[in-house]
């Protein structure tokens, strides 16, 4: 019973909320990895511990109400504090800041603060040359940057601290409440020759690029979110446009150095990484002030042409699809990408797309008249989205996916 029920349908409607799966799915997850963790030794089990704790904020993200999310977080938490008091875990920042986020999640601010904190005090004075640092001080800024309601007053913010003290190579000092103007001028000056530097190398070991792309992906972002902070959204567009520029000439240049598509691989990974960046950050600045929808609307829609399965870009397109009284567009975008690609994913938001639109014309035609159903049904959608169904489970991919099917029988009852 375990597994028939572990596949639940996020698409779906549920009666009952839960958080993660159903109980002998959970337990089954839960046994998998408490025996994993008894086998594996030294960076395994290091990576182990990572996964586990990125599971248990995914449910801490599921949980819609307090009680739930309380309890929840409780057991989260108690697993963390375990993970890290392991000698092989005590320097590992990967950690602290998924603990940190977990905190963070769980409305514990100021906790979550401490522990960034802390975790920045002790991860020594690398800087810029970290990728875990970045990372860290990247997503302590993001979250901070989520609670400013406008961007007045940003540029003495505890996030501008935070990428600030990244690019000084000294000891990491905790917020006092100001950021001095000389110390932004610097740090500026610290990012701009740091990307560069990183720009202008050439490629070198697989393994090494790996790394380094990874660590192009943060500086990327802490430099576009501090000129963000500091100067507006023009300039931090232009660092994600400078750096994907310079990305994809890299990735087609080895391209024709190698002759095949295996040097490419780690490129296309951080462009995408720095694509999702651009465009989270475009929809962050919609919703604190006003800003055209054209530039997101561009973005997401060529970023989906080259990635067509990425999920998060996705649900932004549909998103801000919403708000667009014309399907006209969308469909149109939708048609060309589930043309062009294998992958089921256009197929999967297609559908969703069309439903939600469904939803929301049933509700206009049902408003203020009880229980009475409209009188005139819209099949047009219905028969539209049918034909999306059919169409999808023909492909190669779509014939093999029980999601897909199981959407179907739904919406056919």
């Amino acid at each position: 019973s375990g597994f028939n029920s572990i596949g639940h349908m996020d698409t779906m409607s549920r009666g009952r909320h839960q958080i993660g799966h159903c109980k002998e799915g959970e337990e089954f997850i839960q046994n998998v990895f408490h025996v994993l963790s008894q086998i594996f030794t030294g960076k395994e089990k290091s990576n182990l511990a990572i996964c586990w704790l990125q599971y248990e904020i995914y449910k801490c993200l599921q949980a819609k109400k307090k009680k739930k999310l309380k309890a929840q977080g409780r057991k989260s938490k108690k697993l963390a504090k375990n993970f890290l008091k392991a000698p092989d875990n005590r320097n590992n920042l990967s950690l602290w800041k998924l603990y940190a986020y977990l905190e963070w999640l769980l409305g514990n601010t100021d906790d979550s603060r401490k522990v960034f904190d802390t975790a920045l005090c002790t991860a020594g004075t690398a800087g810029l040359k970290s990728a875990q640092l970045c990372s860290l001080s990247l997503l302590y800024a993001q979250l901070e940057v989520e609670l400013l309601e406008s961007l007045e007053g940003a540029v003495t913010s505890r996030a501008v601290h935070v990428l600030t003290k990244l690019t000084e190579n000294g000891p990491y000092v905790p917020y006092s409440g100001q950021v001095l103007p000389v110390n932004v001028l610097k740090a500026r000056k610290a990012y701009e020759h740091a990307l560069q530097d990183y720009l202008s190398k050439t490629a070198v070991s697989d393994q090494d690029q790996v790394k380094d792309t990874d660590q192009l992906v943060n500086l990327v972002g802490c430099y576009a979110l501090f000129q963000y902070l500091t100067i507006g959204i023009d300039a931090a567009v232009l660092i994600y446009t400078q750096a994907s520029e310079k990305l994809e000439a890299s990735g087609s240049q080895k391209c024709e150095n190698t002759g095949e598509n295996s040097g490419i691989l780690s490129f296309p990974t951080a462009l995408e990484a720095v694509t999702l960046l651009h465009t989270n950050l475009l929809r962050f600045h919609m919703k604190i002030s006003v800003y055209p929808l054209n530039p997101l609307r561009e973005a997401l829609t060529e970023a989906l042409k080259r990635y067509p399965s990425n999920q998060s870009l996705w649900r932004s397109y549909i998103h801000i699809q919403r708000k667009s009284h014309s399907a006209s567009k969308a469909r149109r975008f939708f048609d060309s990408v589930t043309r062009s690609a294998n992958s089921l994913e256009p197929w999967l938001f297609a559908i969703q797309a069309e439903q939600m639109r469904k939803k929301l014309t049933e509700k206009v035609q049902r408003a203020d008249v009880g229980e009475v159903h409209c009188t005139i049904p819209e099949t047009g959608l219905t028969n539209r989205i049918v034909a999306l169904f059919e169409h999808a489970v023909q492909s190669e991919n779509g014939t093999h996916c029980p999601l897909l099917w199981r959407m179907y029988l739904n919406f056919m009852v």
